[in-house]
């Protein structure tokens, strides 16, 4: 959400002012140090690492917990067993309007499982992967013992962030390209670099016709409303949803966010930003699947993740690009001028566009927040 400049917020708060409750400055610094504290506890490595297994095991689920997530709904729900943990969708947290068919949940699934088994190798022990669509729609990790290595992805895990910002436009390394496609690669999902400008401003003019697509889709702007946490006191006490801090927005009330957010959020501004926040990247990152299934989705959330976690760990931040692949009349035409998808003339014929980010070089944001343990597993033995 592009939001107004400071100025513009005090007009507006001057021009609303009269009818609302006051939000001073005393209890704006009180909850902005609850928030500090929170993002302090959250994100976070272990400094004493537990030994009895069941503390070790939640010490895994709230490593998996740092995953990117669509919305940072935080969908799923994980369950500890004796041979290990299964990661389940949590139905309550689907974005029918921009995810009607959870697909976005099922790659935020695999995103978790990509965390926890980085973390299981740091505490030794290792992790077998698999997915089960016949009952539970489960991503199932089996844990057997493994000398503990100590990863950069692992050590990424508390730093790595989806910055929505500008980036500063400074090209990446070949060797660091290399180190991020390896890693954005997995069992039938591949992704493509996209460096050059041509291609860059192509995917830039998918991203402006689906985000005025979903922008005037109102059952989208809905769902993106209530997803947002518009101030400190909201994302402490939610500890989920896109904080408008870490978008460098104002941090205010919801009441006023609300107003400015209906204000403001065009499709002119929002597309003003894309734009400049997309020839600011360095490159884009296009994450295509053999096969349009759940186990693809779910493989296609861990390669993400490692993606992330390896630009993490190099400096280079990254942000999803998600209109072209997300607006459905829109995906096939995307993935044509990728030369993918039916008739496709790469090697990557018949493939289909899953994600889509966009990375390089620029500044840390305000973090967003986790929800408690306790609220994420169901059932610990």
């Amino acid at each position: 959400m592009n939001m107004p400049t400071r100025r513009q917020v005090i007009l507006a708060i001057a021009a609303m002012a009269g009818g609302t409750a006051a939000y001073t400055a005393e209890s704006f610094r009180h909850a902005a140090s609850r928030y500090d504290e929170a993002v302090r506890n959250t994100w976070r490595h272990t400094t004493d690492k537990p030994v009895v297994d069941l503390a070790v095991n939640r010490e895994l689920v709230r490593y998996a917990t740092l995953a990117a997530s669509s919305h940072n709904t935080q969908c799923w729900k994980f369950k500890i067993e004796d041979q290990g943990i299964s990661i389940l969708p949590d139905w309550s947290r689907q974005c029918p309007a921009v995810d009607p068919d959870n697909h976005h949940l099922f790659v935020s699934l695999g995103c978790a499982t990509e965390n926890l088994i980085q973390a299981a190798q740091a505490f030794g022990k290792h992790g077998a992967v698999s997915f089960d669509s016949a009952i539970a729609d489960s991503v199932n990790v089996i844990l057997e013992p493994s000398t503990a290595v100590t990863s950069p992805l692992f050590d990424a895990i508390p730093q790595r962030q989806c910055t929505r910002t500008e980036y500063d436009g400074r090209p990446v390394s070949a060797d660091d390209l290399k180190a991020l496609e390896a890693a954005g690669s997995g069992k039938g999902v591949h992704v493509l670099m996209l460096t050059e400008p041509a291609k860059i401003e192509q995917v830039l003019e998918y991203v402006v016709q689906g985000n005025t697509a979903q922008m005037s889709d109102r059952p989208f702007v809905d769902e993106l409303e209530a997803w947002i946490r518009f101030g400190y006191d909201e994302v402490v006490s939610k500890g989920d949803g896109l904080f408008s801090g870490s978008t460098g927005n104002p941090v205010i009330p919801r009441w006023l966010g609300m107003k400015l957010f209906n204000l403001f959020f065009t499709p002119k501004n929002e597309n003003d930003k894309y734009a400049k926040q997309i020839r600011s990247s360095a490159g884009i990152a296009v994450f295509v699947s053999e096969h349009n299934d759940k186990a693809h989705w779910v493989e296609t959330g861990q390669c993400y993740e490692r993606f992330a976690l390896q630009a993490t760990a190099l400096g280079i931040k990254n942000a999803f690009l998600n209109q072209p692949v997300e607006v459905a009349s829109l995906r096939p035409q995307f993935a044509s001028s990728l030369g993918i998808g039916v008739g496709g003339a790469s090697p990557l014929e018949n493939h289909r566009p899953d994600l889509v980010a966009r990375f390089g070089y620029g500044t840390e944001m305000p973090r967003s927040l986790r929800r408690p343990l306790d609220q994420v597993i169901v059932v610990s033995i």
